[in-house]
């Protein structure tokens, strides 16, 4: 199996140049991210201390089946039409959580060029359930 490898990687070295060039800008298209991740731990000190405010920005559906509490919902594709609405809150970090913690990233870097200091709860509201921690509807 790895003599197969080796053979391909010689015979067809512009093909492997390509996906390695390809696979390390995906890696560090991922490792820039949108503003920091932020543990459970983390989300719930900065929300304690007055100095984050939690945007759910999953659908509002799944925002009423339960949500992190005292977060704003909203919805992705919604969120840059409303920024205005957390005008009042750039003093603070504004925290983006969604279902999986997969589309987060993307919107905190936008309210980053927007001026905003953003996050994200890392693995969103599937890891604060795995941590045990409330909801509230």
């Amino acid at each position: 199996m790895v003599a197969h490898l080796i053979q391909f990687a010689t015979n067809h070295y512009i093909l492997v140049g390509i996906f390695v060039v390809l696979l390390a800008l995906l890696i560090a298209h991922t490792m820039q991210g949108g503003g920091r991740s932020l543990s459970t731990g983390e989300l719930t000190a900065l929300v304690n201390k007055d100095a984050g405010v939690v945007v759910d920005i999953r659908p509002s559906k799944e925002y009423a089946t339960g949500h992190i509490v005292g977060a704003v919902n909203m919805p992705q594709d919604k969120l840059m039409a409303r920024i205005g609405e957390l005008e009042k809150h750039k003093a603070k970090t504004i925290i983006l959580v969604d279902a999986q913690g997969q589309h987060a990233g993307t919107h905190a870097r936008e309210l980053m060029k927007s001026g905003f200091t953003a996050a994200k709860l890392s693995g969103g509201v599937a890891s604060w359930k795995a941590d045990n921690l409330p909801l509230v509807k």
